[in-house]
Parts: structure tokens; C-alpha cells; sequence
């Protein structure tokens, strides 16, 4: 048998290598390149979804209140209830009464004062007036004939609302009564305005003796008016009654704990919202908000900026996760919220603050 070389036989296995290797090296290159373009194509689907998802400027914990915040509503003096008139979800207008408190002990008062006064208003026109003393005597007799008829007005409202509302009257006296309220309201503010003309005139004379007990006297009567009327509890404007805690025959007062009533504009919507200390530079009026809401998982609302805080306060919302530290300083924000929501007042949410960038951007969770 011939004798290999050793040098060829090297030579030949290094060469029959060579090929094996570009054999497979062109195998290979298709399908490398076919996996390096499926990576860079997710890269970009991966840059492309990045710049669709908003950024969020910042995040805080808030809760859903009517448009001009909660008003809880107490008695200005202390006396019993007598009725309570409002229930819960009642719309109700500005100045309609909704707890009415015991008055009993002042209408003898008020009869005893409105005698005092026509005795001496009898007085007084024994005496003789005339020029601009005759015209301020006949601008006060207006002024007070006006404040009793809006005093009489407002108690036939009163009347009517307590009989509509308990079923035993005609629920459309109401309407003439408030019409008949609003013509008083007209009346008095003419008449009033009318007198104080008459008082700015020049070379007024001083009131005499008995003009001056017919002034006394009218004082008089408008502060027992006035104070029957403390004990008439009435809607601070147009709203809707969000809670009544009142009881008929319970006493009250200005310090009493809870308040007779929670009272509230809900016709729109508010987040009361505090941001952490470390995002209040990012946060500025007319910032779109996003709100979102336990109760509505898979909903999201929009909203605006409308107030900042001018200083920095201590929290007064739990927030969820982790507990907060103590320390911390927050920014109370006001939010807006667009529309009519289906939140509750007092539900608790989270508000997500955009960046203008990302301003028209579909929220993502």
C-alpha cells in the first residue's frame, strides 16, 4: 500500500473544512437576515405603540363634588325643629325653605312691635310736614309698607311649599306665591332706592321728636322680623339636597354636630384632587385631566383645570397603595369635568394631568 504524505494529508482536510463551512455559511445568511428584519420591524411596532400612549404629567387621588363644592347647612340660632320640609334628591331654588325652626315665643313680640309702631306713626302725622320733610316721610312710609309685604309674601311661600310638599295643599299655589315674592323683592329694592334719593338731597331738615319714634318703633319691628327669620333654615341658591340629617322635634344650633343638611349643585361636576409636592410645576390651569373611577372600570372622563392652590396644605384624602408618608405637602386642585358624568359626589378618583404633547391622545391604562 503507497505511502500518504502527511503534508497533504493536512493540506486536503484543511481545504474539504474550507468548503464545509461555506456550505453553511450560505445556508444561513437567508435566515439570518430574515430574523434580523422581523427584530428591527417589532422594534419599530414597539416605537411606534411608545408614541401613541400618552405620558402622564402627573397623577393624584381626588373626589367627585357638585360645581360649587358640598355645603353643609346649620340653624343661626338654637331652637327646635319643627319640621323638615326637604328630603333627599329635592330640587330645590334659592331662598325655599327646607327646616323650619320653633318661632312661637317671638310673634307676641312682633304684634306688640307693630302696635308700638302704628301708634306712633298716629302721632306723627298730627304734625304737620312739608317740602322735603313731607317727601322723606312719604319715601320711608313706602320703604316700610314694602318690608312688611315681603315679610307676608315670603310667609305665604313658606306656607305653600310646607302644604305642597306634605300633601295636603294645591301644588300650584306654589308658582303665584314665588311670583308674588319676586314682584315684593322688586318693590322693596324701588322703594329703597327711592328713599335714599330723597336722603341725598341738599338741605334735608333734621327728623323731628315723633319722626324719630315712628324710626325707632319700625327698628323695632324688623328685628323681631328678622329674627323669625333666623329660624327659617332656606336653600342658599338653586341645587339639589344631598343629604338630610334634620329631625322634627330634635334642638339645633350653630355649633350643632352633624349640620341639618348637605346641599349641593350637581347639574355639573367637580374633582377636588391633591397633588404631591414634587409634581406642582406640572400642573397648570386649562390641563386637560383624565379621571378615572372604581366604579367605572372601563371608563374614562375628561376634564379642565380650572383652580390651583396658592399654597401647600396637608393631605386630607387617602389615597390607595402604599401609605403616604407623613411629611408629605400637597397642592389642592379643582377639576372640572366635562359633560354630565354618572359619578357620585364624595366617589373617589384618580386624575391622570396630560402633557400638551400628548393632549389629544386616546388614554391608555
Amino acid at each position: 500500500m503507497p505511502k500518504i504524505d502527511p503534508t497533504f494529508s493536512a493540506v486536503t482536510a484543511a481545504a474539504v473544512a474550507a468548503i464545509v463551512t461555506s456550505v453553511m455559511l450560505n445556508q444561513l445568511t437567508p435566515q439570518l437576515g430574515q430574523s434580523a428584519q422581523q427584530i428591527a420591524s417589532g422594534n419599530a411596532q414597539a416605537a411606534d405603540t411608545s408614541l401613541t400612549r400618552p405620558v402622564w404629567a402627573a397623577s393624584a387621588t381626588g373626589r367627585v363634588e357638585p360645581k360649587d363644592g358640598e355645603v353643609r347647612i346649620s340653624a343661626e340660632v338654637p331652637a327646635r325643629i319643627v319640621d323638615v320640609i326637604a328630603k333627599t334628591n329635592d330640587k330645590v331654588t334659592a331662598g325655599e325653605l327646607l327646616v323650619k325652626l320653633d318661632s312661637d315665643d317671638l310673634q307676641p313680640k312682633l304684634t306688640a312691635a307693630r302696635s308700638e309702631a302704628d301708634v306712633r306713626v298716629r302721632e306723627r302725622d298730627e304734625e304737620e310736614a312739608t317740602g322735603l320733610a313731607l317727601e322723606r316721610r312719604k319715601a320711608e312710609d313706602a320703604v316700610n309698607a314694602s318690608e312688611r309685604a315681603h315679610f307676608l309674601a315670603l310667609d305665604e311661600l313658606d306656607t305653600a311649599v310646607i302644604q305642597s310638599k306634605a300633601g295636603g295643599g294645591d301644588a300650584n299655589a306654589v308658582t303665584p306665591a314665588r311670583e308674588k315674592l319676586t314682584e315684593a323683592d322688586k318693590k322693596l329694592a324701588d322703594d329703597r332706592a327711592a328713599l335714599a334719593a330723597v336722603l341725598a338731597k341738599p338741605g334735608l331738615p333734621l327728623p323731628t321728636r315723633l319722626e324719630s319714634a315712628v324710626s325707632i318703633a319700625r327698628t323695632d319691628v324688623a328685628q323681631v322680623e328678622n329674627a323669625i327669620e333666623r329660624t327659617r333654615v332656606r336653600a342658599p341658591y338653586d341645587g339639589t339636597v344631598l343629604n338630610v340629617w334634620a329631625k322634627a322635634g330634635e334642638m339645633t344650633g350653630p355649633a350643632a354636630d352633624p349640620a341639618l343638611l348637605l346641599f349641593g349643585d350637581i347639574s355639573s361636576l367637580r374633582v377636588r384632587a391633591e397633588v404631591e409636592e414634587r409634581d406642582v410645576t406640572r400642573i397648570r390651569i386649562g390641563q386637560r385631566v383624565v379621571v378615572r373611577a372604581d366604579a367605572f372600570p372601563d371608563k374614562d372622563f375628561e376634564g379642565v383645570v380650572t383652580q390651583l392652590a396658592p399654597a401647600l396644605g396637608s393631605p386630607r384624602i387617602t389615597t390607595r397603595g402604599p401609605r403616604r408618608p407623613n411629611d408629605v405637602e400637597v397642592l389642592e386642585v379643582l377639576i372640572s369635568l366635562d359633560g354630565t358624568p354618572p359619578l357620585l359626589t364624595g366617589m373617589r378618583v384618580d386624575a391622570f394631568f396630560r402633557h400638551e404633547a400628548s393632549a389629544s391622545a386616546t388614554p391608555t391604562r
